[in-house]
């Protein structure tokens, strides 16, 4: 029951995340209220997938095995690449914006394919 909020979190953040790459592939300018909901649905996410790791307050847990920890990782990575990406493409939006979301985006597929794999095998 613990790991539905997770789910729901990290699957809402993938499917505006889709939005918002797609915005982007067209040269539409994103709203900056969606990235910020993006941002906040992601972050939300991942703690939920760290308190299941680590436990809740009432004692609910999964068992970690190398798939939680490796879709742990690649999330955090994913943020990590999020954040910096605006930093990055300062001086040519365009030509490095898009390797840096497309890194970004690749990351966080295998993440969020990880962690559904961990949620479906516990």
């Amino acid at each position: 029951m613990q790991l539905i909020p997770a789910v729901v979190l990290l699957s809402a953040s993938v499917t505006l995340g889709l939005f918002l790459g797609l915005q982007f592939l067209r040269p539409l300018r994103s709203k900056q209220v969606l990235i910020a909901v993006h941002l906040m649905l992601g972050g939300a996410g991942l703690e939920g997938m760290v308190m299941l790791l680590r436990g809740t307050p009432d004692g609910t847990f999964l068992p970690a095995g190398v798939l939680a920890n490796a879709a742990a990782l690649l999330l955090a990575m994913a943020m990590i690449t999020g954040l910096a990406t605006p930093m990055i493409a300062k001086r040519s939006p365009r030509k490095i914006g898009s390797i840096a979301l497309a890194t970004h985006a690749g990351v966080a597929a295998w993440g969020f394919v990880l962690f559904l794999a961990w949620v479906w095998h516990s």
